[in-house]
């Protein structure tokens, strides 16, 4: 076992040597191109029970993603970007009105050269949930930061960076229990 963890391990680290630098849940420049496409759930949920659950999210050219909203306020994020750099960010969310939330998402921004922490990245997002429940659109903005806190371009961008961020959209359906 202990060998078995070792050898994962001397992997991992290989494999990051490897990597080009990306952000991890909002790299601009893509993701995975193939999406997938769930079927339309027809579920009934009550106002109160608003975002929470679990959602598939299409970025567009950014990526899909599925990120499980929780009832106490956070939120996690699982990308199709690669998974060795980093593909999980999580956040905070709240609701702004019966039908909208606002979140305060995070992720990390890895050195291409030396695979360790190079910056992280902020992305603000307010989505508006449909009637039934079932989906949901928004938009977003996302900020690239060096690790002092210094606004950086996003990974492969061009400088400089927009000191506004970059805005992107969302769209989701709901994941049935």
């Amino acid at each position: 076992m202990k060998t078995t963890l070792i050898g994962m391990a001397a992997t991992a680290a290989l494999s990051l040597f490897t990597l080009t630098a990306h952000a991890n849940c909002a790299f601009p420049g893509g993701g995975n191109q193939q999406h997938i496409q769930l079927p339309a759930h027809r579920l009934h949920f009550a106002d109160h029970e608003g975002i929470v659950g679990t959602w598939l999210v299409n970025y567009g050219p950014v990526g899909q993603a599925f990120i499980q909203w929780h009832s106490d306020g956070t939120e996690w994020e699982n990308i199709t970007h690669p998974g060795i750099g980093g593909n999980i960010c999580m956040g905070s969310w709240v609701a702004t009105g019966p039908w909208t939330v606002s979140r305060n998402h995070f992720g990390w921004i890895f050195d291409s050269t030396t695979g360790l922490i190079a910056g992280y990245f902020n992305e603000t997002e307010t989505d508006t949930l449909s009637k039934d429940g079932n989906s949901y659109s928004g938009t977003n903005v996302t900020i690239f930061y060096d690790m002092s806190g210094t606004v950086v371009p996003a990974p492969g961008a061009p400088p400089p960076a927009p000191a506004t961020g970059y805005p992107g959209t969302s769209s989701a359906v709901r994941i049935a229990p």
